[in-house]
């Protein structure tokens, strides 16, 4: 029975453009993911993780989060550990993360700023790109399929807005050390990381007891869909060294 694996988006919210990690994990794994809807707090995000797992009738299932999803996924780990077999932080942002002037302003005029951010997104993400994708025909394809993407899988200006706010306001330190399940923390090459600072998400690596860390070659924050096949073995190994139980749904849960 394959282990079943919940993968939380990050902060645009929409699970398809996490597509190239689903098909990569869906290899060793049954995964399970969403877009992000409203929400006024972290424990709403995770009320979400529970809803989709009670709909395919998963009693526990490896968390994943990536970026923002990350935070989401701390907090439902920290909460809900009869929910989490393990728990996977990828690129997440430090558990006491202080927004940037300018980014700070953007939460207050999304709609005004948010084009502008999301057209800086091709050139904080450059360099990583070239070196997760050396062959210029592969870093094509890989902006073509974000393109493609981009009309069924719009983004809201205002709820990026509004989750750059929770990670501004939200401290989770004391959730850190809540966490009682095998975790894993992966980024990127420090150099290559130009939205997270690799340093504050490696404090996951000290604040949760007995985490991992991995640091996944030659990408920086998006290794998760540039090179999605290190990233789904690097979860792979870690799952199985920490034996992952395999998720067994209520209805079938042996007494």
């Amino acid at each position: 029975m394959s282990i079943p694996l919940i993968l939380v988006p990050g902060i645009q919210g929409r699970w398809e453009y996490m597509r190239p990690a689903v098909e990569a994990l869906s290899r060793d794994f049954r995964v399970l993911t969403f877009s992000l809807g409203d929400a006024t707090s972290l424990d709403d995000y995770c009320d979400q993780i529970t809803q989709t797992l009670d709909a395919d009738n998963v009693d526990r299932a490896v968390v994943c989060g990536v970026s923002f999803g990350g935070l989401i996924a701390l907090r439902f780990a920290a909460t809900r550990p009869e929910r989490t077999s393990a728990l996977v932080l990828a690129s997440t942002p430090a558990p006491r993360l202080r927004l940037r002037r300018r980014h700070q302003i953007y939460t207050r005029l999304p709609w005004i700023l948010g084009p502008l951010f999301l057209a800086e997104a091709p050139l904080r993400l450059r360099e990583e790109i070239a070196s997760a994708l050396p062959e210029w025909r592969a870093r094509w394809a890989f902006r073509f399929g974000v393109l493609r993407t981009l009309p069924g899988a719009p983004v809201s200006f205002s709820r990026m807005a509004a989750r750059a706010r929770l990670i501004a306001s939200t401290d989770l330190t004391a959730d850190c050390q809540r966490v009682s399940v095998p975790a894993l923390i992966v980024t990127g090459e420090r150099r290559l990381d130009h939205v997270v600072p690799v340093e504050g998400a490696s404090e996951y690596a000290r604040l949760i007891p007995n985490a991992r860390a991995v640091v996944i070659e030659r990408t920086g924050h998006i290794g998760s869909i540039t090179r999605p096949d290190a990233f789904a073995t690097v979860i792979r190994a870690f799952t199985s060294d920490v034996g992952a139980d395999p998720g067994v749904g209520p209805r079938d849960r042996v007494a």
